[in-house]
């Protein structure tokens, strides 16, 4: 890594943990504001009721709260990932071709007990690349099952917020390998992937008396070993064998949502993704089967930084969209790429 990207990161790295001690600051004024909003003074703005606000949740960070029994949540997402460019390993930017990745994103979670949801997230997909050809078809991407345990609950008045551990499995569902003349047939990664998350969700009152909700969530996720057989996502071509092993990664998603009415409503993600090497070995057979090379390979770890604002519309406390852009913008051995982005929020 050179001296400036080594910079360039320490200035993320500072700009976030700036964002984190900011956000602990906010918490602790809100809760000096809320005690003074308690007070009967003549020019304090009347507290904005926590029924009176309606969410559907910012584009990213997920919800810490856990459905009540028997209830569920269905959420479907529909995006464009626009990559126009790339970060390479030194943190040098490249011009990369045009491609646009539709795709949809679904969480269907159900309340087992007030204090467990589970849930399934089916993923489906469509590639179209300035270059190359595109997918043949929609395809089916990785499914994730997940089960979400409350740990704390939020209670006005009170500083703590509500928090969730989570654990998800994502299951390799998609195609990845194999792919022949067709490499954008491939929607999945191969490996079995776990990731542990803690999710904390809170409730802050203005000056102005309106609601901010806050989420931090952070996760980890680690996969297994994804044996790869001729084209493949990992970038291999006709002839070989041998297998992948994906990096462990790291996720940080920092969102703000702002009550402006209770139908409207103004949302923010700030996150930051860093993964560690990826790395492929194997070997590369001719047409007839004789060994023509021994390949090992490493990506390089890779990391980003984005966000992701966003408008919710909410008819009711039940039922409402969202639509926004997710941008990452600034990044190391990582794509440049815009998505828009809409999901239908439906509580049930």
């Amino acid at each position: 890594m050179t001296y400036g990207c080594t910079r360039r990161a320490a200035g993320w790295a500072r700009g976030i943990l700036g964002s984190l001690v900011w956000f602990a600051s906010v918490q602790v004024h809100a809760q000096l504001s809320s005690d003074a909003a308690q007070r009967d003074t003549p020019d304090q703005p009347e507290r904005q009721s926590m029924d009176d606000a309606w969410w559907t949740g910012p584009l990213l960070a997920a919800s810490a709260s856990t459905l009540p029994r028997g209830h569920f949540l269905v959420e479907p997402y529909l995006y464009d990932v626009i990559t126009y460019g790339a970060y390479d390993q030194q943190g040098r930017r490249a011009g990369t071709p045009h491609a646009n990745n539709f795709g949809s994103q679904s969480y269907l979670l159900y309340g087992l007990v007030d204090r467990v949801s589970v849930g399934l997230i089916p993923r489906f997909g469509y590639q179209d690349p300035s270059q190359g050809s595109a997918s043949t078809g929609v395809g089916v991407g990785d499914l994730s099952v997940q089960a979400q345990y409350r740990l704390t609950q939020f209670q006005e008045g009170h500083w703590l917020p509500t928090g969730s551990l989570v654990v998800a499995e994502t299951l390799p569902t998609g195609r990845f390998d194999r792919l022949g003349a067709h490499p954008g047939d491939g929607f999945g990664m191969g490996a079995y992937t776990t990731t542990v998350s803690l999710y904390t969700q809170d409730y802050l009152w203005l000056s102005n008396g309106r609601i901010l909700r806050t989420r931090l969530d952070v996760s980890y996720g680690f996969s297994d070993r994804v044996t790869l057989e001729g084209v493949s996502v990992y970038g291999t071509t006709a002839g070989f064998q041998g297998r992948a092993s994906p990096g462990n990664s790291f996720t940080a998603d920092w969102s703000l949502e702002y009550s402006v009415t209770s139908n409207w409503v103004l949302a923010l993600d700030v996150f930051y993704i860093q993964s560690a090497t990826t790395g492929l070995a194997g070997t590369y057979s001719n047409s007839d089967g004789v060994l023509a090379s021994e390949i090992q390979l490493s990506s390089g770890a890779s990391h980003s930084l984005g966000f992701a604002p966003a408008i919710e519309y909410n008819w009711n406390p039940r039922i409402g969209i969202i639509a926004g852009v997710r941008s990452i913008p600034f990044g190391r051995n990582t794509s440049i790429s815009v998505t828009p982005v809409a999901a239908l929020n439906m509580y049930l």
